[in-house]
């Protein structure tokens, strides 16, 4: 009982802390200035997840400690999000070149691999595929992908964070349902820690959550996803397809702009969601739908899979080909004058 009065603590520290860092990016001018591929036209505090971070990691030990959690897995979470962490508000206030923050990335992944035992076996379509090293590789690489596109659907006001809490309360609904209620706490902490900070967040946006914010909840929901399919193979699916709104526009957003020959590393504003806020003319009726797909279509999906039967890659399927009607639909990784044109 105890340990379930710390998640308010948990989402109250997050909440005090974010206010906190917001008074001191004022104090200082640390603002996010809106340039041509922004989303928003006022001047933001940045740097805001910070409080997610800390309000997250900081209360780990105390559940290792109560024996809740497993201390490889603390590990895997401490030192990959905290590395991270740094790397990204280092990023927000002072450049880092590409070379050095995926450097970065692939470090921050080796180590969570590490305390992990990299990647389980794999169950697809009813068969099982132990990858060896080859799984370590992979693993490695979908980490540092989920990291970055994190940060890259982080850009209107919200998105991350409804997206974040949604996920990570679909999960311990799932958690619970198919028998496994001891893994509920890490993504009820994450939920309640993404919760202080989103009460600033939502539009209009008091702060933002920054490459500090979105980079570590990418990587935290990769560790999370790869500890879930040692605990069961279609727990990894269950995660996959919970964040199937990020991943998929994020991932075909990315394909369009590499078969184009764009530089994939710099700002753009040609994603689905980036396209969907501009039609709407606001950020809140999109940030409110990737809520609602979430609950309404990926969350129903998740469950068959965890507790009907539903083979894992076929949940995927289904879950994500409405998904990718709708990234085509809204022109993602489209360039953006010449939508505008067609429209």
């Amino acid at each position: 009982m105890a340990l379930w009065l710390s998640l308010p603590v948990i989402a109250s520290v997050s909440l005090a802390l974010t206010g906190a860092l917001r008074r001191y990016a004022l104090a200082r001018s640390l603002m996010d200035i809106p340039n041509g591929r922004s989303s928003h036209s006022i001047p933001t505090p940045r740097a805001g997840g910070l409080a997610i971070s800390f309000s997250f990691l900081m209360a780990l030990p105390v559940f290792g400690f109560f024996g809740v959690l497993d201390w490889s897995f603390i590990f895997a979470l401490l030192g990959a999000g905290a590395g991270v962490t740094l790397l990204g508000w280092l990023d927000d206030y002072s450049h880092v070149p590409v070379r050095w923050r995926l450097l970065g990335h692939f470090a921050g992944a080796a180590w969570a691999l590490f305390w992990l035992n990299g990647l389980p076996v794999l169950n697809v379509f009813g068969s099982s595929f132990d990858l060896g090293w080859l799984g370590h590789v992979l693993a490695a690489i979908y980490l540092v992908w989920m990291l970055n596109l994190y940060n890259f659907m982080d850009g209107i006001d919200g998105i991350a964070g409804v997206e974040a809490v949604t996920v990570c309360l679909g999960a311990c609904l799932l958690y619970w349902l198919s028998g496994f209620q001891s893994q509920i706490w890490v993504p009820a902490m994450l939920a309640m820690a993404v919760a202080g900070f989103l009460f600033w967040n939502l539009p209009p946006a008091r702060i933002f959550m920054g490459d500090a914010g979105s980079g570590f909840l990418g990587i935290v929901f990769g560790v999370i996803s790869i500890q879930a399919a040692w605990v069961s193979p279609q727990l990894l699916w269950a995660w996959l397809i919970l964040l199937g709104v990020f991943i998929v526009d994020a991932t075909f957003t990315l394909f369009r702009r590499l078969v184009r020959g764009d530089k994939v590393y710099e700002a753009h504003r040609s994603h689905a969601y980036q396209y969907a806020a501009r039609r709407f003319h606001k950020h809140l009726p999109v940030t409110l739908a990737v809520g609602a797909i979430n609950i309404v279509w990926l969350l129903p999906i998740a469950l068959c899979v965890t507790s009907f039967g539903l083979d894992g890659a076929l949940g995927l399927l289904i879950a994500y080909i409405p998904l990718l009607v709708l990234a085509v639909k809204f022109h993602a990784g489209e360039i953006e004058e010449k939508q505008a044109i067609c429209s």
